[in-house]
């Protein structure tokens, strides 16, 4: 993981997480059982351009097919549970409690939210992430059924789109996110963009 980052031992509240945002910081933490969490800085930022967005043939055939019904911010904290569950390709989480807490006030407050994958009305998907200005900070997804949380990122972009956003932060980029066209760029080019997009208006996300 590439980027400076230290701990933070005081309590921190939901405004002081939307300030760090803005300045291109996020929080993790080393474990869902470490109460303490850090903060993240990295040197290469991954965003996903909005303008370049792209679904592959399979994934777009997959979606005529309309497998599930997608729906925003219905089962939030629901969705951070999911994301927080073991995986063959994520045996650990950095969802510690005071991260589900600090986000689902977030949630509350009208900065935080998610889109969720349903299948006979049970939730089988979904990511969540910040709102902030016109920017968009996807923080994870889970996925209990093929495509599924892939479906939610190519909703979550058109409503991006639609809405006027200008930047989806990703973090860090993967190969999976590399496929949707996701990039690195240097720190002080993403903090260029950070501040022309955190200081617009800030945008309906539902």
């Amino acid at each position: 993981m590439a980027g400076r980052r230290g701990r933070y031992y005081p309590a921190i509240t939901p405004d002081v997480l939307l300030r760090a945002y803005s300045i291109g910081l996020f929080p993790m933490a080393e474990s869902a059982d470490d109460p303490e969490i850090f903060w993240v800085e990295p040197e290469v930022r991954g965003i996903l351009p909005l303008d370049a967005f792209h679904v592959s043939r399979s994934l777009t055939k997959a979606m005529k097919r309309q497998p599930f019904d997608i729906r925003v911010n219905t089962r939030f904290e629901a969705v951070m549970s999911g994301c927080a569950e073991e995986a063959p390709d994520r045996p650990s989480t950095w969802i510690n409690d005071t991260i589900r807490q600090l986000y689902t006030e977030l949630h509350r407050m009208g900065h935080a939210h998610s889109v969720e994958a349903f299948e006979d009305d049970e939730l089988v998907g979904g990511l969540y992430g910040v709102s902030l200005g016109a920017a968009f900070f996807g923080e994870s997804m889970f996925s209990r059924r093929t495509n599924a949380s892939k479906i939610c990122l190519v909703h979550l972009v058109e409503r991006l789109r639609a809405r006027g956003f200008r930047l989806l932060d990703t973090q860090f980029t993967t190969e999976h996110l590399k496929t949707f066209g996701a990039i690195d760029v240097p720190k002080l080019d993403y903090l260029m963009m950070l501040k022309a997009a955190t200081e617009a208006p800030h945008l309906p996300f539902p």
